[in-house]
């Protein structure tokens, strides 16, 4: 379960990761130094997105587990394509 909520972090982070972020085109009076890219954020918080993040995979995992132990959704409800045309293909 550690591994999933694992997987779920990298994941959330990602997710959240440009939530609430502003470049210097979106802030009046805000110039880019010399040497910083035009696109980038001028109020990164590396904290936040962290927290956002754990909230995030907390809930998903939390999901995952309820949906493992209860069997909301399983391999079979995900089964678009119906069944293989050959069952055994003897070997």
């Amino acid at each position: 379960m550690i591994a999933i909520y694992g997987l779920f972090w990298v994941l959330s982070a990602f997710l959240v990761l440009p939530i609430g972020l502003r470049t210097p085109d979106q802030l009046p009076g805000h110039e880019v130094e010399t040497g910083h890219a035009d696109s980038a954020p001028v109020n990164f918080r590396p904290r936040l997105v962290a927290l956002r993040a754990t909230v995030l995979a907390a809930a998903l995992s939390a999901l995952f587990y309820l949906n493992w132990t209860n069997g909301w959704v399983t391999r079979g409800d995900l089964n678009f394509f119906g069944d293989p045309p050959v069952e055994d293909l003897g070997y």
